[in-house]
């Protein structure tokens, strides 16, 4: 019985780990583009997208649903510690993808690295059979091909149309002002909707793992109140540490963004995930985000989106259900030959890897002081105050200070010129009376 309880709070403590990763992996989603473009200073960013995550995971508990009473099939697994320790298994899968990404500066799923390390593990060990793939294939992996293409296309429309309305009132392009304030609001729904999508896998996992354990009715698919409490301030956390890295990436990685798409970008981004919520869909913010900033590039004429980047991150993409999947099969695989020891290998090795990520990554930390060097210049296309246009008075004075300027330049010029030319000659003058002096 103490060994049950054990695991249970070991799989509850590694779940919220997962839901801190997922936080400061996830915080670009939100917070890239208006750090990009300057109108909102780093820390602040993070900020705002850390307290509306906090409140965001109270306003909706669909997608905690799909992932407690969805994709496995629970009926195998009552009562069952092997079933404990695969969602252990599954988590460090999970959380080990999520640090290497995170690493590399790749904004790849952790929702993704979450299914595929639970599916991967439950695979192992028990069978394919364990797994309900209608769910996974209806709220995982068709939202995965859908979403990023529908929030890129509906990017790419409203940057086309934000342009096109603007560009009668300001002659500057990227210089429109009034997408200032629309960033920022957009940018917060985006943190709010990522807490009403990505706080809810948390707690469908420790859900889960209660109804597992025999702690939560097998009817009962809400997450109790202490699970919504504890994900909700875990993954605001982590917003609030901020992944700098992803940031970066997302910021000006894929393409040069200014006030215009990147309020296109964050709108159809938040449209996408809170439509989403609302269905179930477990949905990964990360692709939905990246597509978003690709579709507002496409969108503004003359942009160029990096193609070399968005395909490294395309790969991320496809390598993370089968990465995460194989990591946590195997950390499966060691619990199933070691019985309770494989637990305890499994944690050494997962702490192992982690502090080695960590460690290698402070060789060239990124954080909030040199996260956006790369696209400073980015901030000159937001100005907060816009002077009004001389009038015609204004415009005559101006043309009549200027003539007086350019006469007394000319002027001086003409002084300066007489003087030089009469100093010249003195000193001519000066050599020859000394040269018949010596002569005489």
């Amino acid at each position: 019985m103490e060994t049950a309880v054990l695991l249970v709070v070991l799989v509850i403590a590694l779940s919220l780990f997962f839901d801190f990763t997922n936080g400061f992996h996830d915080t670009a989603n939100a917070m890239a583009t208006p750090i990009a473009t300057g109108a909102l200073k780093p820390k602040v960013a993070v900020l705002i997208a850390a307290c509306l995550n906090l409140v965001g995971a109270f306003l909706s508990t669909q997608v905690s649903q799909t992932i407690s009473h969805g994709i496995i099939n629970n009926e195998q697994a009552i009562n069952s510690d092997l079933f404990l320790s695969l969602i252990f298994a599954g988590l460090i899968g999970a959380i080990t993808w999520n640090m290497l990404t995170w690493l590399l500066g790749l904004p790849s799923s952790s929702s993704h690295a979450l299914f595929g390390g639970l599916i991967g593990a439950v695979i192992v060990g028990y069978s394919w059979t364990a797994i309900n793939y209608g769910v996974v294939l209806s709220k995982v992996i068709l939202p995965a091909i859908i979403s990023p293409i529908t929030a890129g296309l509906i990017a790419f429309l409203a940057t086309r149309l934000g342009y096109a309305i603007t560009r009668r009132y300001d002659g500057k392009p990227d210089g429109r002002d009034g997408f200032r304030w629309g960033q920022i609001f957009s940018s917060s729904l985006v943190a709010l909707a990522h807490g009403t999508n990505d706080a809810q896998k948390t707690m469908g996992v420790i859900t889960l793992t209660l109804v597992i354990a025999g702690w939560q009715s097998a009817s009962d698919t809400e997450p109790q109140t202490w699970v919504i409490f504890a994900c909700a301030a875990t993954i605001a956390l982590g917003t609030y540490v901020g992944g700098w890295r992803i940031i970066r990436t997302l910021g000006k990685g894929l393409t040069e963004i200014k006030p215009a798409q990147g309020f296109a970008a964050e709108t159809s981004t938040a449209a996408t995930i809170l439509s989403s919520s609302a269905l179930g869909f477990a949905l990964s913010t990360t692709q939905v985000a990246s597509g978003s900033v690709i579709g507002s590039g496409l969108g503004r004429r003359g942009s160029k989106v990096r193609w070399r980047t968005a395909g490294r991150i395309g790969v991320g993409w496809l390598l993370t259900l089968p990465a995460s999947a194989a990591v946590s099969g195997v950390a499966a695989l060691i619990i199933v030959w070691l019985g309770p020891w494989g637990i305890a290998v499994d944690t050494v090795l997962a702490v192992a890897a982690v502090l080695l990520i960590y460690l290698r990554s402070r060789r060239n930390a990124v954080t909030a002081a040199n996260a956006m060097s790369e696209v400073a210049d980015s901030g000159l296309a937001v100005k907060v105050k816009k002077n009004p246009p001389p009038t015609r008075r204004q415009r005559a004075i101006m043309r009549e200070e200027a003539r007086r300027r350019a006469a007394v330049e000319s002027r001086e010029r003409a002084k300066r010129k007489a003087q030089t030319k009469a100093e010249a000659q003195a000193n001519k003058n000066s050599g020859d009376r000394s040269d018949s002096e010596a002569k005489k």
